[in-house]
Formats: structure tokens, sequence, C-alpha cells
């Protein structure tokens, strides 16, 4: 048996690099096939994950079939597109879903999609503060691994776990994915900051507010405090909101230098989950009852709706309140 990862981006590669690292079999499912190509026989991800050797004992494939002896599933596509491919894994599998995000259209949690569709897989969560290159380098990292399943927690953090690359187990799935889908569409407002020159007391303001709102929104949806305080959430958050090595934090400072979202969302290879969050985490709030004001900041700047100036402007007026 060996673990298998869907997605070949930069996440998904460097996930299967870190099981791969104890000489373990790892099967890599891509959906391009140069990629697949270069993996096999370069034992090289380029379009993705550059610069990293990754291990021989890494197999790519193009075929979903050839996942099926995998004793578990790591998810790592993109949010949006996470219904259509669970629909294609094999079944009863354990599925580890490492996809940060709302869908659209319908306000569900990776988890709750997966329950619709693949009600018979045990499930887990993975989430918290991870830069891809940094994880493939082997450098310290900790995640969290949510499962309502005590015994399969405990077997799967025992699976994924290597000597620099620590899960630390929680049984609320909800609050995990809820920070890693939140922390996203924050890590663009404090991107935009850093673009707009609004200086990092700006930034700092902008991570602790924006923390507020995801508490709000966590407690709102059944999530727990110390889940949100914690390496999926508060953690991801200060990691994301702080580098342009974040896809969200670089989108974000592109619209705060006056760039439009549809010329930086354009061509690209990698996705930038906020963009595509914002709006679903938006309306999510608003039926919740929830204020999230940052969020809705966000949502007007990638929709074009008003300039950065009178974005920032509105934030500093609003009506002065007890923290």
């Amino acid at each position: 048996m060996k673990a298998g990862v869907i997605g070949a981006g930069a996440w998904g590669t460097a996930l299967a690099h870190t099981l791969s690292m104890d000489g373990e079999a790892v099967r890599l499912w891509a959906l391009e096939a140069d990629v697949v190509a270069a993996i096999n026989g370069d034992h090289a991800n380029s379009a993705y994950l550059p610069g990293v050797a990754l291990n021989p004992t890494i197999i790519a494939t193009g075929v979903m079939a050839d996942m099926a002896d995998c004793d578990m599933l790591l998810i790592v596509c993109p949010a949006q597109h996470l219904r259509a491919m669970v629909a294609q894994t094999p079944a009863c599998t354990p599925l580890v879903l490492c996809s940060k995000g709302i869908e659209a259209g319908t306000g569900l949690l990776m988890s709750e999609v997966v329950a619709e569709v693949r009600p018979d897989a045990p499930l887990a969560v993975l989430s918290g503060p991870t830069f891809a290159h940094e994880v493939a380098q082997g450098l310290p990292t900790a995640i969290t691994l949510a499962c309502s399943d005590a015994d399969l927690a405990r077997t799967l953090a025992a699976r994924i776990a290597r000597p620099a690359f620590r899960p630390y187990v929680s049984d609320d799935v909800i609050g995990a994915e809820i920070g890693g889908a939140v922390k996203n569409v924050l890590a663009i407002a404090c991107g935009i900051a850093e673009g707009a020159g609004l200086g990092l007391n700006a930034r700092a303001s902008l991570i602790s507010r924006g923390f507020a709102e995801m508490t709000r929104f966590g407690l709102a949806r059944g999530a727990r405090a110390e889940t949100l305080s914690g390496l999926s959430g508060l953690g991801d958050l200060v990691l994301t909101c702080s580098s342009t090595n974040s896809r969200n934090f670089s989108l974000g400072k592109g619209l705060g230098e006056g760039r439009s979202a549809v010329d930086l969302l354009a061509n690209r290879r990698t996705v930038a989950e906020g963009a595509f969050t914002a709006p679903v985490l938006r309306d999510a709030a608003r039926s919740a009852g929830v204020e999230m004001p940052v969020a809705e900041a966000v949502c007007a700047l990638l929709e074009g709706r008003a300039p950065v100036a009178d974005i920032v402007g509105a934030l500093l007026s609003r009506p002065l309140r007890p923290e």
C-alpha cells in the first residue's frame, strides 16, 4: 500500500515529496501530461515547485484508476474543483483534504462537499501555516490534522508525520477549514495595504481585526475558538499575511498598486484561492448575520467597485466602538 496525492501543484508536490523522504513510495496524480513526464523522467516539477529535486519513489500519473491501491489520498486540488475531483476517487479510501476554500454556489466547506459526494469516505482535514517550498526543503513545519474519528486521526497522523513535519490532532474539522478559507481573503487585504503603501501599522491592524472577523464567522458556523487561535487559524493567517510567497498576498499587493483583478488573475497557472472564496464568504457571512467589513472591502476591490483610497477611507470612517 502507498500514500497518494491528488494534485501536483506546489503544495501537492511538496506533500508528496515530504511523504517520500523516508523512502516510502508515493503516487502523485497530475492533470498535465508534461508535469507527469517531468516528475517521472527528471524527478522535478519546475512548473510548480522549481529548484526541488524530487525523490525517485514519487511516481506521477494522469490516470485516476492508478490511485486505487493507495491507503490514503491527500486531496490538493483547487477548492472549486474539489467536488468533481472527489467524485472520481476510489470508494472508501481515507481522504485528507488539503484544499482551502468555500464552494461557490453552495457555501459549503470542503468537508461538507465530500459528505455529499462521498459520504462513505473516512475524512480528515490538513491545514496550517505552510509555504510549499519550505516544506519541500525539510524546514520545520507544524500543521493541524482535524478528524472527528479519534482512531483515524491517530492513524493518519502517524502516516503523515516526518521529523520536520509535525501534525497536531484536533476533532474540530469545521474550525480547521474555516481558518484555512478565511485567511486567504484576509491575506489579500494585507497585500492591498502593502501595495498601497499603508505601512506596517495598517497590516498589523488588518491581521488583528481580520482575526476577529474569522472568529465571529467561525463561531457562527460551529467552530471552536481554540481551533481558530491555533495553527489552522491564527498561525496560517500570520504566515499568509506577511509574505509575497503567498499567492493571495501577492494578488492583494497588485490590487493595492492599482492593477485590476481581471489582469492579475489572467493567465495564472496557480490559483489565488482567496479571490474565489471572498464573494462566497461575504454572502455566507451576510446570511449568518456576521459583520465582516474587511472581507467586504476585499470583495469591493476584486469586483472593481471602488478605488483603493475610497475603500480604505470607508473602513477608517466606520463608527467607533469597543474592541
